[in-house]
């Protein structure tokens, strides 16, 4: 019994040893996953929205060699009444509004800032929607009806084998995926720790087999699929998207500071909802899009090709909200009235017809409840209305 317990006690001191050993080599790893797990919590998410490089991964986005375009302020806007107390309920951090390319109104809430680079989510869908107009544009990339196994050839056997690009850009790849934030096993959640502990995205997408549906038969909104968009612009470029997305939209518009995106283990852009930005920023990227790709006399984002990617064309359900090209619309969308949408609040709503462009940063850990999403329409129509 006694040299039983001599060697429980060895085991035991080796198995201790062995623990530390591996915390000390995986420690940011470890850092990392335990990040993932408390991303959302009350007492942390506002700081964290803010702060993502200090915990993942991260590469820069060079903002370019362009003055800061300036901001010409306009007349103050007399806010909806309701406007406070939904700031308060959907625990809005920063909101900017231009009109006529004006700043209007710019307000920052629960101890952050103007310099606060925020965490886009998938409002940063929207920004590689803009980057591929341009690549089709050009020629390098030849068609969205062509199969993203054309440029992507590792996606070959997967579930994306038969998908094109525009069933990836309207979410109709098919593709069997749980976007369930709130399940610790969800596909979503699954990817998430992949980014935390270094791995790869695109071996996780190519890891995808089974699907639902047929590609392009209907519309369920699965956010690997714009992953997929990036590996077909780089398959297509053989160069990585910040420094595209950097060339060819962020340096012409002269913004504050350099962007950066979450990335993973291998350097790859986490591209369906790893882009930070100041607020103004995303704001001047809305701006960019309201007039139709122009910006500072250049034509950035070919015109067409926002015409074409803000109209609703997905097959969304009737009365739902809308889908295009990575861009909502409202399910009763006026003519040129268009969202970039992300998770716990974030958004860039664009009214062309009335010269509006509201950028709004939030921690809304009640975002997914019945009736936000619609409520927040609500509001940014009532604000654009009050511009006039």
């Amino acid at each position: 019994m006694r040299t039983f317990g001599k060697w429980l006690g060895r085991t035991l001191l080796v198995l201790i040893l062995l623990a530390g050993a591996l915390f000390a080599w995986k420690r940011e790893e470890i850092a990392r996953v335990m990040a993932v797990n408390s991303l959302f919590s009350a007492e942390k998410i506002v700081q964290n929205f803010s702060h993502m490089d200090t915990m993942f991964l991260a590469t820069s986005v060079p903002r370019g060699e362009a003055p800061v375009s300036a901001l010409v302020i306009g007349r103050p806007i007399e806010l909806p009444e309701a406007y406070e107390a939904w700031v308060t309920e959907r625990a809005v951090t920063s909101a900017v509004v231009f009109k006529d390319g004006l700043l209007r109104h710019e307000a920052y809430y629960l101890g952050t800032g103007p310099d606060d680079r925020r965490i886009s989510w998938s409002v940063g869908k929207s920004f590689l929607s803009a980057l591929l107009g341009t690549l089709l544009d050009d020629g390098t990339i030849t068609s969205v009806n062509d199969s993203v196994t054309q440029y992507a050839p590792a996606l070959l056997g997967t579930a994306y084998e038969s998908a094109s690009l525009e069933d990836v850009l309207q979410m109709e790849s098919g593709v069997r995926f749980n976007e369930d934030y709130l399940d610790f096993w969800s596909d979503i959640n699954k990817m998430g720790r992949v980014l935390a502990l270094g791995q790869s995205m695109d071996s996780f997408a190519t890891g995808l087999t089974e699907t639902n549906a047929t590609a392009g038969e209907s519309w369920q909104y699965v956010s690997i699929d714009t992953h997929i968009l990036g590996m077909v612009i780089r398959g297509a470029t053989g160069r990585p998207i910040p420094e595209l997305l950097s060339e060819r939209i962020i340096a012409p518009l002269g913004l504050e500071q350099a962007p950066y995106y979450v990335s993973d283990g291998h350097g790859t852009a986490f591209v369906l909802g790893g882009l930070n930005l100041t607020t103004r920023d995303y704001a001047r990227f809305g701006q960019m899009i309201a007039q139709n790709g122009l910006w500072n006399g250049a034509q950035i984002v070919p015109a067409a090709w926002i015409a074409q990617s803000t109209r609703p064309s997905a097959k969304t359900r009737k009365g739902n909200t809308q889908y295009g090209y990575q861009w909502w619309m409202p399910a009763d969308a006026r003519e040129g009235e268009f969202f970039a949408r992300g998770i716990y609040g974030q958004y860039i709503y664009i009214n062309q017809p009335l010269s509006v462009v509201i950028a709004v940063n939030s921690a809304d850990r009640s975002f997914r409840e019945a009736g936000v999403s619609l409520s927040n329409i609500a509001m940014f129509r009532a604000i654009a209305e009050a511009t006039q």
